[in-house]
């Protein structure tokens, strides 16, 4: 689907709102275009409406109103089409704990109504390190592994869109780095990847563009670098040779504040800004007498900016 600024959508949402039988709303009024081949970042903290959103694109949950489109197809009204072009990566670990990881991960593709393809299943039990394992039981594996699984059976059948919904929450670091590592593999194969995740720096380093959902509420979609430009702060710390017992009445007007029992200065600013006020504070700074001996900058990470966006009245 081509968006009238020439940005091609895989996913569509309009106008999705989802109440429950007891009245919660989960969803108000959801619009939001997700872009093909992008890796996509969904924030919010729990309870913020990322899973039921994930569920219904997905067409696990029905909505209450609105239209989903997934790769053109109508997730309600042409829901097998629409399910065959996405991959899920669910949060709960649930697989037939019986069967064996070849057969678990065979079946999963055979759901979908696609061939058999050996080469395919080898190559992806490869590409999560599963090889080794193919012929173990599921019980038998470690979490990490069963993990691992969750992600071979959602690739099993060749999607285009795949949904990681807090893809590496409890597993080790070993295992979260090899897992990012075929994130940006999909990716540059023409994947488009969806996730959500509680370790935003994960979000940070790997994804195009953020979304924030905040009680059942799409608050901001930006890209990254943008998003980091416009809402970032930094912070300049002047480590002062002698402490200040107050700031001087002439440094009143500056965005400045005395740290550390007055041994250093903070000067806070838009990081969108450009140094010029830096040059200039250190100038004022010079004309009261104040010497320093050291700087040091620090620009807010995206966990500040999501912090300060949730937690900005509504």
């Amino acid at each position: 689907m081509v968006r009238g600024d020439g940005v091609t959508s895989i996913i569509s949402v309009q106008g999705l709102t989802k109440t429950y039988a007891s009245g919660h709303q989960a969803l108000k009024r959801i619009d939001l275009d997700i872009r093909q081949g992008e890796i996509f970042a969904l924030l919010g903290p729990n309870g913020a409406g990322k899973t039921t959103l994930i569920s219904i694109i997905c067409g696990i949950v029905n909505p209450s109103q609105g239209v989903i489109l997934a790769d053109g197809h109508d997730v309600v009204r042409d829901y097998r089409a629409a399910r065959t072009k996405i991959g899920l990566v669910p949060q709960e670990l649930h697989t037939d704990a019986f069967e064996t990881v070849w057969a678990t991960v065979s079946f999963s593709r055979g759901l979908f109504g696609k061939p058999r393809n050996d080469a395919l299943i080898e190559q992806i039990l490869r590409d999560l390190s599963l090889w080794d394992k193919k012929d173990s039981k599921i019980m038998a594996l470690s979490g990490g592994m069963k993990r691992r699984v969750m992600i071979a059976k959602a690739l099993s059948h060749e999607p285009t869109i795949l949904f990681l919904d807090e893809p590496t929450a409890g597993v080790d670091v070993e295992l979260r780095r090899d897992m990012w590592e075929m994130v940006r593999k999909l990716r540059e194969s023409g994947v488009t990847i969806i996730l959500t995740t509680h370790y935003i720096e994960e979000a940070e380093e790997m994804a195009d563009r953020i979304g924030v959902i905040n009680k059942g509420e799409i608050i901001l979609v930006e890209d990254k670098t943008v998003l980091m430009r416009k809402l970032g702060k930094k912070q300049l710390t002047v480590h002062l040779k002698a402490p200040l017992a107050a700031l001087p009445a002439a440094l009143a007007d500056a965005s400045l504040s005395l740290a550390n029992d007055g041994a250093d200065l903070v000067y806070t600013f838009d990081a969108q800004a450009d140094d010029t006020g830096i040059a200039d504070l250190l100038k004022r700074l010079s004309e009261q007498g104040i010497e320093f001996k050291d700087l040091k900058t620090d620009q807010s990470s995206l966990e500040d900016i999501f912090v300060s966006l949730v937690r900005a009245p509504q």
